[in-house]
């Protein structure tokens, strides 16, 4: 075949692809050659009550013309920035019209698409089907527990294709078991016995509406007396762990204030952080424009320690009604859920989301300032001396993890580098700030940047504000002039390093031996995990197995691989003691350290030749500099 050919043939290939796409957003016309209908609500009655079995039972009545009903299952869902609607675990699908069964297709080039044929003289249709929620953490988020459960509206509803989601009218219902409390950013209708109805919403709304529910249940206010609510509505698996210390809500309260300060607007009518407290169900953090689904340890209030403080998990989801609901990227925008995204702008979306979620937990007191720093510390000696990755991939790269790894875990991160653009961004970000603050003379900061860029239009949330790359350069340049783009696409392109930013603010990375109060939180909250990163470069659960290896560090070089388990250190069986006491005695003895390693049913000793001691991070002032990171961390007046 001749490259002319091949050219002409390729680009008739591509006009194909696009009328094929076209046909398929659009739907297959009907037999009148007029579009699907959308105009007539579509129905969903969910059931919830089978615990025991934990499925989910679903019906829904679609409007429709007589001719074939193309119907979408969500695959692109929103603030996953992946394909990844669970159409595993769907099954039982069967349709009826005038109490017939009707004969459906799945599209086998997109198996998230339906077929239905509808006879002449069919308004609408019914579906069923099933939800199987998973019933081990090995098959996905366990959503159902008999004390509690997690409704995402997206795993429950089939749609049109043919209309933007924001044009398709819902009304959804829930039975719930008998004794459940549901919360959700949707509005009540009525009631009908254990059977909710919400009022109509277009599927836009509807998917942004997760509902948490259970037995046990707690709603507190974080904005009393102000005309937007803002409530935290917990549900745990046993009633004592309701119970919160008022300093800690109030806490909680001024995470609220302190996030309206910084933008200078609420894009809501009112909100909800659906916060689970939980062995059971599994934990999450998904943002949504009224809503946030939060997953925390059983002990969040019981176990409160104010020296310790509280995650930044709200803090960030928080963030996000402002930054990637209100506002968002333009090629993460899709008309509906089954048009790819593209992921290019999470150092935005998500980066600075992580940059204003450790500042506003700090700014709250929900997070002392030292934790605080020791939490930016963790991130900075990431990026400072544990991300070899970075000597092949860049940071911008890193921004297609959603759509390559589908956040599945990875066995050598640090050179595979898995979702970076998080804290990675957090710290182009950091840098921002300082460079504002820098060249302004103190008189600004990257706060003015996201007042002016995410602070607009004060009550407006039902509609969607986007931006491209050119918008945020712009934004800045009005905050303080500079060649923002340079200093951004250095950073994120891998041609300037980000990490050094953090000295910038006057502060400097360092390391001792004690791991401080964040890094032993964190080992509480993953039952006896100790991290090694910074000394001999591992991971260790509480039973000693390896579940991270630093790329060329000294257990890598040892030939100690992720997924080994350590049996014993120095002959003598695997603790966390045992290991700091060999890590710590080898600063003045010159013999390795010897580890008993089991891979399979192999058993092998390794020789770490390693003498620094522990090491853990912090961040210490830099005498003579402006103490910029102080201010960031300080609470707006």
């Amino acid at each position: 075949m001749s490259l002319s050919k091949f050219r002409i043939i390729g680009a008739v290939g591509v006009v194909v692809l696009l009328v094929l796409a076209g046909s398929l957003y659009f739907g297959l016309r009907n037999r009148s050659g007029e579009a699907p209908v959308t105009q007539r609500a579509i129905s969903v009655a969910v059931d919830v009550t089978d615990l025991p079995q934990r499925v989910i039972q679903v019906k829904q009545t679609i409007p429709v013309r007589p001719g074939t009903a193309d119907l979408f299952f969500p695959q692109w869902l929103p603030g996953n920035h992946s394909p990844s609607g669970p159409i595993d675990k769907i099954a039982g699908i069967a349709f009826t019209g005038a109490g017939h069964k009707l004969e459906w297709k799945r599209d086998p080039l997109n198996v998230y698409a339906f077929k239905v044929t509808v006879p002449d003289g069919v308004e609408s249709i019914d579906a069923s089907f099933q939800y199987f929620t998973p019933t081990d953490s090995a098959q996905g988020r366990v959503v159902m527990t008999p004390n509690m459960l997690n409704l995402q509206w997206n795993a429950v509803v089939l749609y049109p294709a043919g209309a933007p989601v924001s044009e398709i009218p819902f009304n959804a219902s829930v039975t719930y078991p008998p004794g459940f409390e549901a919360g959700t950013a949707l509005e009540v209708a009525g009631k009908d016995g254990d059977t909710v109805k919400y009022k109509t919403v277009p599927l836009d709304v509807l998917v942004d509406s997760p509902v948490y529910a259970g037995r046990y249940h707690k709603v507190f206010d974080l904005a009393p007396g102000a005309k937007t609510p803002v409530r935290l509505q917990v549900f745990a698996d046993a009633p004592e762990q309701l119970e919160a210390k008022p300093e800690h809500i109030e806490r909680h309260r001024a995470l609220v204030q302190q996030a309206v300060k910084l933008y200078g607007s609420q894009h809501y009518d009112h909100y909800d952080f659906l916060l689970s407290l939980s062995d059971q169900l599994s934990s999450n953090g998904l943002e949504h424009q009224r809503s946030s689904e939060d997953g925390e340890p059983t002990d969040y209030f019981t176990g409160w320690n104010p020296a310790v403080g509280s995650d930044d998990l709200l803090g960030h989801e928080y963030t996000h009604s402002w930054n990637g609901k209100f506002r968002r990227p333009a090629d993460l925008w899709t008309p509906n859920y089954n048009v790819p995204m593209q992921d290019s702008l999470l150092w935005v979306y998500e980066g600075q989301t992580q940059y204003w979620g450790n500042v506003l937990t700090g700014r709250s007191g929900l997070r002392p300032a030292e934790v605080s720093r020791d939490a930016l510390a963790s991130v900075v000696a990431a990026y400072t001396d544990n991300r070899p990755g970075l000597t092949w991939r860049n940071l911008q790269d890193t921004t297609n993890d959603p759509i390559i790894a589908q956040r599945r875990p990875k066995p050598y991160r640090s050179w595979q580098l898995s979702e970076d653009y998080y804290q990675g961004g957090q710290l182009v970000w950091l840098g921002v700030d300082a460079r504002i603050r820098e060249l302004s003379g103190n008189t600004k900061s990257l706060d003015d940047f996201a007042r002016a860029f995410f602070g607009v239009d004060d009550g407006k949330w039902a509609s969607q504000n986007t931006y491209d790359f050119d918008a945020v350069v712009s934004t800045l340049n009005r905050v303080v002039p500079d060649d923002w783009s340079k200093y951004l696409r250095d950073r994120l392109d891998g041609k300037e390093p980000f990490a050094a930013s953090v000295e910038k603010t006057g502060w400097k990375l360092v390391y001792d031996n004690n791991p401080g109060a964040f890094l032993t939180d964190q080992r509480k909250q993953a039952e006896g995990a100790v991290n090694y990163t910074y000394s001999i470069g591992l991971n260790v659960s509480g039973e000693g197995k390896v579940t991270d290896v630093r790329w060329d560090g000294p257990a890598f070089k040892a030939k100690v691989g992720s997924g080994m388990t350590v049996v014993s250190v120095n002959d003598a069986p695997y603790s966390q003691a045992t290991m700091e006491a060999a890590i710590e005695a080898a600063k003045t003895d010159p013999a390795p350290i010897r580890l008993q390693v089991k891979d399979f049913d192999q058993t092998r000793t390794v020789e770490l030749d390693y003498h620094d001691g522990l090491r853990y991070p912090h961040l210490q002032r830099i005498d003579g500099t402006p103490d910029y990171l102080t201010q960031i961390l300080a609470a707006r007046n």
